[in-house]
């Protein structure tokens, strides 16, 4: 008998998100899964971590050896508006920091249930005019999210927008959670192959974000939001995950009202696949280097 194929790191990640329990209990439950699996990380090494406060949330700085005090980016976290933390979240945003050379701010909005929308996008709008109260020029800040950090990253550009705040130089969105009506094609086409976004527990947080208002509240799914007038977007996606038709669907109202979007699709990749250790996955490493190169063209002067 032959000896089977060895396994790829797509296999590795996938029995790993199997064996994890991620996206299945209570909302408590997955808040806590994630804590242990995710929460005690260091940074990345070169980043010095600072605890902070901005806004009155907290929040910690993320600076990479050498960067300068002139360019900083606000980074929003994934979790479904229900999980996720600065602590989940610190190993991304700082390879992201890495690879842009930018300082990063790392935001721990409230979530749901405890605090349903507006409470997220209302943080993050806060963080955001902070940071311009800091001093720093919109010209070098940029926005990023992941998840529902990358539809959070959406509706907070819109907010400021509407309210006449400057915006920022361009905005980085992986994997973005656009749309909470889960309607769109690859619910059902990527279903087999999405071992880590599930339907009902993605509804339970859509619920408990909502708190009642309807799916298709543009200031909470995006995906209904008049965009014109926002910054150059970096949207990237893998190919393998139920929420690519919200990055599609992004990239195509984007260029509907005018705005400069790139979509980058990765073949095989599943949700945030950017978080996942570049040794183990190497598109990780890629994607993050297009990531850095992106932000620095773009707040550089």
């Amino acid at each position: 008998m032959p000896d089977s194929p060895p396994d790829t790191p797509m296999d590795v990640i996938r029995a790993l998100i199997a064996d994890s329990g991620m996206g299945t209990g209570t909302i408590a439950d997955q808040r806590a899964t994630m804590e242990a699996l995710l929460g005690s990380g260091p940074a990345p090494a070169g980043v010095a971590v600072e605890p902070t406060t901005i806004a009155g949330r907290p929040a910690e700085w993320l600076t990479p050896d050498g960067a300068g005090p002139d360019r900083a980016l606000l980074y929003l976290h994934g979790g479904g508006y229900c999980i996720g933390s600065i602590n989940t979240h610190r190993d991304l945003a700082g390879r992201i920091a890495v690879a842009s050379g930018m300082r990063v701010v790392n935001l721990d909005y409230r979530l749901a249930p405890e605090h349903p929308f507006p409470a997220a996008p209302d943080d993050a709008t806060a963080a955001y005019r902070a940071l311009l109260a800091q001093g720093l020029a919109p010209e070098r800040l940029a926005i990023a999210g992941d998840s529902a950090g990358g539809g959070l990253t959406l509706a907070t550009l819109v907010a400021l927008r509407d309210a006449g705040d400057p915006l920022p130089a361009t905005a980085v969105l992986l994997s973005p959670w656009t749309d909470l009506t889960a309607t769109s094609s690859t619910w059902t086409t990527r279903a087999d192959v999405d071992h880590l976004v599930q339907r009902e527990g993605l509804d339970a947080m859509a619920a408990a974000y909502l708190d009642g208002r309807a799916t298709t509240d543009p200031g909470a799914s995006p995906r209904f939001a008049d965009l014109h007038g926002l910054p150059p977007l970096l949207v990237q996606v893998g190919d393998a995950e139920v929420l690519l038709d919200d990055s599609v669907h992004l990239r195509d109202d984007a260029i509907a009202a005018g705005v400069p979007v790139t979509l980058d699709i990765w073949d095989d990749m599943v949700h945030v696949f950017q978080a996942f250790p570049p040794e183990l996955l190497p598109q990780a490493g890629e994607s993050l280097a297009t990531i850095g190169a992106w932000l620095i063209g773009h707040t550089s002067p």
